[in-house]
């Protein structure tokens, strides 16, 4: 029995679309919720400027009136224009563990995109690489991250069943605080303190973090624009970003290193707050933001989630000297481990500078692609 395919138009539709996967993962012990006030304002095209360079179609499959499986579905036409593609995403994708329903999502996405032009499907994926990307196809058993697919191991089997295939690999590391550190990062980070050249800034409070938020973004912007999916954010959607993660922001985990007082690199630790939203079931009213903030409080790992060079400071050390500086703060809050966030497997320089720690692979997420 087929299921109908429901284009997401009225706000029924939009709850069945936002709160499906917690009934698909109800059994899921390791599966993460959104935090669903983030996820009301995310799927609004009022509140979320993605909505304005793309074209967008969202889904929910239904039979005898039970819904299924969602899917979405994005042309970037500011990616396709720079990359010169003509490429459509399918991303924020999940069903039952029911294959016919997921093929139909699928080739209703495709069938969207073909009749517009494009030529090739890439997923899972969202607006920009700041979204979930990737199916999980490693580390089902781990302690799962903000903003990645928490899938169960049916979802990428359908894919390949369906015909897609490896498009790119997005990589985590995790390690212990104590890792045995190469000695030529220790000579690394003494020679650039000793040339007194370059400003290492550490912050204590979040009034005085708060106005390198938008440089350390305008410097993403700079340093991203070569790797898959990234596109530069404009000035308001920058303010939003910052808006959103400024309240858990805690000022020991941001490094900053400026040069002639210009910010030219960066790196961003989070207390992994999992746990909390987790037990908060994606909800911060009316209690669920204590079960978070505790958690962050408590964490014993560090997620590393954003960091950048400038251009003409790679090759440096930079990156070295501000990890080294982190480890520091995370030691004297008692963190135990950290983990990096997504890094693609085509990032050779980020991936070498980690692996020369002899740490392994935490997870791997993968992004699939079909020509349409």
């Amino acid at each position: 029995m087929r299921s109908e395919i429901r284009i997401v138009e009225n706000r029924k539709t939009l709850r069945d679309f936002i709160m499906l996967p917690a009934k698909i993962h109800a059994q899921h012990a390791n599966w993460l919720p959104p935090v669903y006030m983030d996820e009301w304002n995310f799927f609004n095209p009022e509140k979320n400027r993605g909505f304005s360079h793309c074209d967008t179609i969202m889904a929910v499959a239904y039979r005898d009136e039970k819904p299924l499986g969602r899917i979405m579905g994005i042309i970037h036409h500011t990616h396709n224009k720079q990359h010169n593609e003509k490429s459509a995403r399918f991303g924020f994708f999940d069903c039952f563990d029911d294959y016919e329903v997921s093929v139909e999502l699928l080739d209703f996405i495709a069938a969207w995109a073909r009749n517009k032009g494009m030529e090739e499907l890439n997923g899972p994926f969202g607006f920009s690489d700041k979204d979930p990307q990737g199916f999980l196809i490693e580390g089902f058993d781990d302690l799962p991250l903000i903003d990645t697919n928490c899938n169960l191991p049916y979802m990428p089997a359908f894919l390949e069943k369906a015909g897609f295939t490896r498009f790119v690999d997005c990589l985590t590391y995790r390690f212990g605080i104590d890792v045995v550190l190469p000695e030529v990062y220790t000579r690394t980070k003494q020679r650039i303190e000793n040339g007194h050249r370059y400003e290492l800034i550490e912050f204590t409070s979040r009034k005085a973090l708060k106005p390198y938020i938008l440089p350390v973004l305008r410097l993403t912007n700079e340093t991203y624009s070569h790797l898959y999916g990234f596109y530069p954010l404009n000035e308001t959607e920058m303010q939003d970003l910052a808006n959103r993660y400024m309240p858990v922001l805690n000022p020991n985990y941001v490094k900053v290193v400026s040069y002639n007082n210009a910010i030219v690199a960066y790196v961003v630790g989070l207390p992994n707050m999992s746990a909390g939203i987790i037990k908060a079931k994606g909800k911060l009213l009316p209690f669920g933001w204590i079960h978070i903030l505790r958690s962050m409080k408590t964490a014993t790992q560090l997620d590393l989630m954003l960091g950048a060079v400038k251009k003409e400071q790679q090759g440096l050390g930079l990156e070295v000297w501000m990890g080294l500086k982190l480890l520091e703060s995370a030691k004297k809050a008692g963190i135990k481990t950290i983990e990096t966030h997504l890094i693609l497997d085509t990032n050779t320089r980020m991936r070498s500078v980690i692996e020369r720690l002899n740490v392994p692979i935490a997870k791997r997420f993968r992004v699939y692609t079909k020509t349409l």
